[in-house]
């Protein structure tokens, strides 16, 4: 029970510590889903999806399928890799600039250019360790450490151009051949995770931070959550995160995100 108490109090921190963040904030649910297959004692392969929601539950963010391989190599060391399609809602884009025209008489126009929202997709590949102990009060804490890499090819979509200039007279343009240069992006992920598991008991509460590093961290996820157990095969949980964005792209609105998840395991 005091070790219980123990993890309990862990877990409650970390819900607690991404409350400070005050910035603008919306709220989603996510859904994942994995099957797993052993190969033998220490090979494993995966296929696993999720579902995410943005805008308070009422648009849909992503979806995503994913192939993956882990290896034990030792009893505290594991490695793993794999690669993910993610068919993606991009959120729109606003940019506020200005010209000027100097014919005598300094002129200012304030001009702006919003690229809707738009559907499109990225590959993913990641290449990972993972380093466990554990205690004998059945405590166990893990580190993380996830390379990945993402792709987005180009895109065409719809971008509009305006002047703004305190007339009535708007200048309205589309750029209906407007391509989103394709990008690529290398990130560090660092996940901490404490957990309490122990033989014959069915739940499985854990709690966990991870950071993504790109020269500077982009992005911070405070997870706490708890599995079950049904039998051997089927395993289901549900968890909350809050995801908190350090280095946001200029004339986007990328809020922090509030998370509400369910997951589903079936392992052959």
């Amino acid at each position: 029970m005091r070790t219980f108490k123990l993890f309990l109090t862990i877990a409650i921190l970390a819900l607690l510590s991404p409350l400070c963040a005050l910035a603008q904030t919306e709220s989603g649910l996510l859904m994942e889903l994995e099957a797993q297959k052993k190969i033998n004692k220490n090979l494993s392969v995966s296929l696993e999806g999720d579902f995410r929601t943005r805008n308070d539950f009422q648009t849909i963010d992503r979806w995503k399928i994913g192939l993956g391989a882990s290896y034990k190599i030792n009893s505290w060391l594991k490695a793993d890799a794999g690669y993910s399609m993610i068919y993606e809602n991009n959120r729109e884009k606003v940019e506020y600039y200005s010209t000027y025209e100097d014919d005598g008489v300094t002129v200012k126009h304030n001009k702006v250019k919003w690229r809707p929202s738009y559907w499109g997709i990225k590959h993913r590949v990641t290449a990972s360790l993972t380093g466990s102990y554990k205690f004998g009060n059945g405590i166990r804490i893990s580190l993380r450490e996830r390379w990945q890499y993402t792709y987005r090819p180009e895109k065409a979509t719809t971008r509009w151009k305006w002047r703004v200039d305190g007339s009535d007279d708007i200048d309205m343009t589309l750029d209906d051949d407007y391509v989103r240069s394709g990008s690529g992006k290398n990130e560090l992920r660092s996940r901490f995770q404490i957990e309490y598991d122990r033989k014959h008991v069915k739940w499985n509460p854990y709690a966990s931070i991870e950071l993504f590093n790109n020269w500077g961290i982009d992005k911070i996820r405070y997870t706490a959550g708890t599995d079950y157990k049904i039998n051997k095969q089927h395993t289901v949980g549900a968890f909350y995160r809050f995801q908190q964005l350090e280095d946001k792209e200029e004339g986007s609105y990328d809020p922090n995100m509030h998370y509400l998840g369910v997951s589903y395991t079936f392992k052959f």
